[in-house]
């Protein structure tokens, strides 16, 4: 099942399949989103962890190719992952 990354729980795992930068976006700031996550190492075939997320629509922390980073919600959502059971 595919959903955001946002929609996982503490500790559940999920693969990335897709980075989604949306309809109407277009030129460099769009280009600019994808090349910073993918420099983060956050590329589709990439597996992620949910250590934490914030309360109140805050970031959230996962665990990705050996190390942890923190994201807005904003930047997580645009994460699509398939979930791993």
């Amino acid at each position: 099942m595919e959903v955001p990354l946002t929609a996982l729980r503490e500790g559940e795992t999920g693969v990335i399949t897709s980075i989604k930068v949306g309809s109407g976006c277009a030129g460099r700031f769009c280009r600019g989103i994808y090349k910073r996550l993918e420099d983060m190492g956050l590329t589709p075939g990439t597996k992620v962890t949910m250590l934490k997320s914030a309360p109140f629509h805050g970031p959230v922390e996962i665990y990705v190719r050996g190390y942890r980073l923190a994201l807005g919600r904003g930047m997580a959502e645009r994460i699509i992952v398939e979930v791993q059971r």
